[in-house]
């Protein structure tokens, strides 16, 4: 008879169980119930920061990722922009993070942060997928950076030599030669497979880097990731995280991979849009703080990995010339070294553009030679020698004789000028570069 009524009871109870269950559960799905500038809020659904919705608007359905929570609100950022939508609009939880697709079949591939091809060509075969966000390995877990990682670029090569899994950043204000110093860099460099993002890039200059710049041989190896200015924001600093995922991949394949990012300025803008239309309050020149906590979470996944290596060269396009500038300053202390581009070398039409004494690699005694290392010091010495006479030279009050490093540094300008001055197409092999160096050193006399 107790069984009976135990049946019965369980029996009446289940729909109850089952209702107190599915109202206990996440909710799953919801409505918009705002919609202002970038941004886009939620009611109804329980998500997790990073996740993706999927939203039902007129024109088809729009993916967005939940940046920010607001009690029972969420604050998301459609991929694709607002367009369509409206208070009322249907709003499902997918349970997925963003994700990018890995593995050989991207080489030779131009495509869009989520993995779509650009280029005209089917999808490329993934060999699996991967999700965008990613830990950087533990600091003990590194590999030490004690090998150098040729970049074909001979004042680069010479004077801040880069080390395989260095990071080192660009500094430049516009229109001084930064693209082209990257398209050097794409070409020419000794690893085996070079990730591109270009984040915020003009869309006419897209094609001619491609076609250009990198060329079918320089593709042939090469990843590109790409993200317009006129994309969404978060579609523009996904491009970054993409573009690095898919160097994690290829470094975990035993590849040293070469990431090239331009540029990180734009990465900032875009993180600051997204933070500024989620609520964030702005801090240091308009940026919210949350723009300096993801530059180092980005910038600290390169390095040299358990297996394989990411050599990070990141463009920082300096406001105004100013070196000194929040983004620019964060990146600096961040990153493993530093080139900087002056407007007065790229108005007199010397390029690369690279200010050699006030760019700094801070591995060059891990992986340069003691000779090397002292011949370039010389030839640094000479240049700032000329630098602190340039004003005497010009007016003709420097008087022959009187030190022997200017008189050097006179003697040698043609020659040193000669040796950073490089064109697009010009190959630099490493001995030829340190041959030359060498040649430069000794005919100042050597070091003194």
């Amino acid at each position: 008879m107790s069984r009976a009524l135990a049946a019965a009871t369980a029996s009446a109870l289940a729909p109850r169980l089952e209702r107190a269950g599915d109202a206990a559960a996440p909710r799953r799905s919801g409505r918009v119930c705002g919609v202002v500038g970038l941004g886009v809020e939620v009611d109804g659904v329980q998500a997790a920061v990073g996740e993706i919705l999927e939203l039902d608007a007129p024109t088809g359905p729009l993916e967005a990722e939940v940046v920010a929570a607001h009690g029972p609100r969420l604050s998301c950022t459609p991929l694709h922009g607002t367009t369509g939508l409206s208070v009322g609009t249907p709003v499902r939880a997918t349970g997925t993070t963003a994700r990018v697709p890995l593995g050989p079949g991207l080489l030779g591939r131009v495509i869009d942060p989520t993995g779509r091809p650009l280029d005209g060509r089917p999808a490329p075969v993934a060999a699996a997928w991967g999700a965008v966000e990613a830990s950087a390995p533990s600091p003990l877990a590194r590999g030490r950076i004690d090998a150098r990682l040729p970049l074909g670029v001979r004042v680069l090569d010479a004077f801040t030599p880069v080390g395989r899994g260095q990071r080192i950043g660009v500094f430049a204000g516009s229109g001084v030669g930064k693209s082209s110093l990257l398209s050097m860099i794409t070409r020419n460099n000794a690893a085996t497979v070079t990730v591109v993002a270009l984040v915020g890039e003009r869309g006419r200059e897209v094609r001619q880097f491609v076609e250009d710049d990198l060329g079918p041989e320089g593709l042939a190896r090469s990843v590109v990731v790409v993200a317009t200015s006129d994309d969404p924001p978060l579609l523009r600093l996904r491009a970054a995280f993409a573009a690095t995922r898919i160097a994690e991949g290829f470094a975990a394949a035993g590849h040293d991979v070469v990431l090239l990012m331009d540029s990180l300025t734009r990465v900032a803008h875009a993180q600051r849009e997204v933070a500024l239309s989620a609520g964030e309050p702005p801090a240091t020149r308009g940026f919210p703080p949350s723009v300096f906590a993801v530059l180092p979470r980005l910038l600290e996944r390169a390095g040299p990995l358990p297996v394989g290596s990411i050599t990070g060269v990141y463009t920082v396009l300096v406001d105004g010339d100013d070196h000194n500038e929040p983004v620019a300053d964060n990146v600096r202390a961040v990153l493993d070294g530093h080139v900087v581009l002056d407007r007065a070398i790229a108005t007199a039409g010397r390029f690369p553009s690279v200010d050699v004494l006030a760019s700094i690699s801070r591995l060059d005694r891990h992986v340069s030679a003691p000779d090397d290392l002292a011949a370039a010091a010389r030839v640094r010495r000479l240049l700032a020698a000329h630098r602190d006479a340039r004003d005497l030279v010009e007016v003709g009050a420097y008087v022959p004789g009187s030190n022997a490093d200017v008189d050097a540094a006179l003697r040698l300008q043609r020659p040193i000028e000669d040796f950073c001055r490089q064109g697009l197409a010009e190959p630099a092999p490493l001995a030829r570069t340190l041959d030359g160096l060498r040649a430069l050193a000794h005919a100042a006399g050597g070091a003194s």
